[in-house]
């Protein structure tokens, strides 16, 4: 069961689960919390878990006007200080990963460590892997009938309101976001990217992502598509919860990570 935030942007849905230091988990695009059905039980164990729905999904309503990653970072950040009222872990997957890392780098002070599964730092059509897919994803066509599903039954606007929301996302995917190397630079929290080894985003693309965040690591899943966390849910899991409570461990070989005045650097 979840309640309602009333927070500036939007009225926000959200659950809340388990105890422990605050970790918030962020959907992905056109997603809703039971995305999250394989990483619940074991974050839970460990954390005082967060799951709010974003602005047009699942059971938080549309807003008029156009779908921006900073307008969810904004909410984000407003859940933070009004729910949440401490510094959290941020887990987000695909969209949701863009939401963490503009959170992260607007408002460090809210952000303990990062995940970042599946995210891009720029448009679509800039690092998708088949960047051909935006032109053939429409409301009623069968590669969002998945999620089409997930959206009409908790929906506050209605299951009429489907087609809109789903152009708002999809001019969003070719538009947004346009982070620079220079921006993710100013990333000050500890950032674990992890994406499939078939995903979504080019492997190039989240290689330059992981490179662009100071003293990021990285994590790539085989066997695996955009839907890892789903795919692959133990090892995930695990990857997340040695992220969040250990501190990095100084390698034998360091070579992005050498101290400077060694040989290596």
């Amino acid at each position: 069961m979840g309640e309602y935030a009333d927070l500036p942007g939007v009225r926000t849905w959200y659950e809340t689960e388990g105890t422990g230091d605050p970790l918030v988990l962020l959907h992905g695009g056109f997603c809703t919390n039971d995305t999250w059905g394989a990483q619940r039980a074991d974050l839970a164990a460990a954390y005082r878990v967060f799951l709010p729905e974003r602005r047009a999904h699942g059971h938080t309503a549309d807003v008029p006007g156009p779908l921006t990653y900073q307008d969810m970072a904004d909410d984000t950040v407003a859940f933070l200080e009004a729910v949440v009222e401490e510094p959290a872990h941020l887990v987000g997957w695909s969209d949701g990963g863009v939401v963490a890392l503009l959170v992260a780098r607007d408002r460090p002070d809210l952000v303990r460590k990062v995940v970042a599964i599946g995210a891009n730092f720029r448009p679509g059509p800039e690092c998708f892997a088949e960047p051909s897919m935006l032109d053939e994803m429409t409301p009623s066509g069968p590669d969002l009938a998945f999620f089409r599903e997930l959206y009409e039954p908790v929906a506050p606007d209605g299951p009429d309101h489907w087609p809109v929301v789903a152009a708002k996302v999809l001019d969003m995917w070719r538009t947004q976001p346009t982070l620079t190397p220079e921006d993710l630079a100013r990333i000050e929290a500890r950032t674990l990217v992890m994406s499939g080894d078939d995903d979504l985003m080019t492997l190039e693309h989240t290689t330059a992502l992981y490179r662009a965040i100071p003293d990021a690591e990285l994590a790539v899943v085989p066997g695996a598509s955009h839907l890892v966390p789903l795919e692959k849910p133990g090892l995930v899991n695990r990857l997340i919860l040695d992220h969040l409570a250990q501190e990095p461990a100084e390698t034998m070989m360091p070579i992005r990570r050498a101290k400077p005045g060694t040989a290596a650097s």
